[in-house]
């Protein structure tokens, strides 16, 4: 791990296995340009891990900053409301860490004009 620290991928989870291997992929590949860095995927619900659970095995592996990027297009309740709620109480547990809420993906310019890009392929 780089300096102690990781990233949680964070999508809220489907029943469908196949849902999450987009989000596989992307810490597959964020671990192949980033070899030292620890990189988790975590579920708000119908999943597992949770976030909670994610977070503790980092930090028992000696992570002490966690970068959050919630892995939503679009910025509904969830990312709003449930995910600040959720951190705040993973700071409580865990205040010997530093945690970083990014903004959802979906908010990323970059990615909104690749999906643009493709759009017009």
């Amino acid at each position: 791990m780089t300096a102690g620290r990781a990233i949680v991928l964070f999508g809220h989870g489907s029943r469908d296995p196949l849902w999450r291997l987009p989000m596989e992929t992307v810490a597959t590949r964020a671990r192949a340009l980033a070899p030292g860095t620890s990189v988790r995927c975590a579920f708000l619900e119908l999943e597992q891990p949770d976030l909670a659970a994610a977070v503790g095995e980092l930090v028992a592996a000696g992570a002490t900053q966690v970068s959050i990027l919630p892995m939503f297009l679009g910025v509904g309740r969830h990312a709003r409301e449930d995910l600040p709620l959720l951190a705040a109480q993973l700071r409580a547990s865990h205040p010997a860490v530093t945690f970083v809420l990014q903004p959802a993906i979906g908010e990323d310019h970059r990615v909104l004009e690749l999906i643009a890009r493709i759009a017009l392929e």
